[in-house]
């Protein structure tokens, strides 16, 4: 009848013995070989064979063994001999050996094949920038252009630096800014100005308002909600007076308050004389101010000619925007 099961050893082998050097007030030592348990070896104190087991003489595991207690050196012997040594010298057979079988964290990456590790074996989202070599992207040769459909790598700080990708297209759509809010308006007929007072100007003709902040009815732009920045504002008014030379001030008026004359040092005002013989009049303004939401701007002109004066309906406007920061 033909052998079922593993084939068995052809030839005898020896038990192997392991000779211990004793250390004083020592109950621990180590084996060469690792064994499951004391069973697997037979220990001899003196020439005496010692009863293995828990409260008894010894305990092996791994490839410790613990004394019940400590020997003498130069006194006492001890040696054992590995009862389970003979018996390994047939291979296990194929497919046989389980996770049971392996110690914890003993595969090493030279058990491990190069390229064997595939996707499929790597839990999603188990790799972080700990396992990312920064030179993988940093020391690659920088790009001088892109095409549209390129993809461009980004850290979302938002989502603890979780790379994201998006393409050339969309991250130049999401670039820089527009002067909004930004509006321009100007006159369709002349304004009469009287004399020795700040006058409003009207605005009734509104070329574009883009963003909604000019408010016509009022002759005033408003800051928007949420569109609280720095802003440019330029103002231009020409006309023509009854009189010589007198004084004449353009000013941007921030909240409806009084600015101070030119000659005292405001930067929102304007002062300007008529052309001498013509009596014709022009004045401009332009600055930049930070302005919160809710703040309000409005243009006032001032004349001490002694008499009114007339804007310009075709040479007089106002414009501004917000600055792209």
């Amino acid at each position: 009848m033909a052998y079922l099961g593993n084939v068995p050893a052809r030839s005898f082998i020896s038990f192997e013995r392991q000779v211990f050097t004793i250390v004083n007030s020592q109950t621990a030592y180590t084996l060469s070989h690792s064994v499951t348990n004391e069973n697997d070896i037979r220990l001899v104190v003196n020439n005496v064979v010692q009863e293995p087991g828990s409260g008894k003489a010894y305990t092996a595991s791994g490839t410790t063994l613990t004394l019940s207690a400590a020997l003498t050196n130069g006194t006492d012997e001890m040696y054992c001999v590995f009862l389970g040594r003979a018996v390994g010298t047939v291979n296990a057979p194929a497919g046989s050996v389980g996770t049971s079988q392996l110690v914890d964290l003993n595969v090493t990456t030279g058990k491990i094949a190069a390229d064997a590790i595939t996707n499929a074996k790597i839990a999603d989202d188990a790799i972080s920038d700990e396992q990312l070599d920064p030179t993988v992207i940093t020391g690659q040769t920088a790009e001088t252009s892109i095409a549209t459909d390129d993809l461009i790598l980004l850290s979302d700080t938002s989502a603890s630096g979780a790379l994201k990708k998006m393409t050339r297209a969309n991250f130049v759509s999401g670039v820089g800014g527009v002067n909004t809010p930004a509006f321009l308006v100007g006159q369709t007929s002349n304004q009469s100005i009287s004399s020795s007072t700040w006058t409003i100007l009207n605005w009734d003709n509104e070329d574009f308002d883009i963003g909604g902040g000019f408010d016509i009815s009022n002759n005033k732009f408003v800051v928007p909600s949420g569109e609280a920045g720095i802003y440019h504002f330029t103002v231009w008014v020409t006309g023509d007076s009854n009189s010589g030379y007198d004084r004449f001030h353009t000013a941007i008026w921030v909240n409806d308050a009084t600015p101070t004359f030119a000659g005292a040092g405001s930067r929102y005002t304007n002062h300007a004389y008529p052309n001498l013989g013509s009596g014709n009049f022009s004045g401009s303004n332009s600055f930049l101010y930070n302005a919160s939401v809710g703040d309000y701007f409005t243009v006032k002109l001032f004349q001490d000619f002694g008499s009114n004066i007339t804007t310009n309906e075709n040479r007089t406007w106002f414009y501004g925007y917000k600055i792209i920061q």
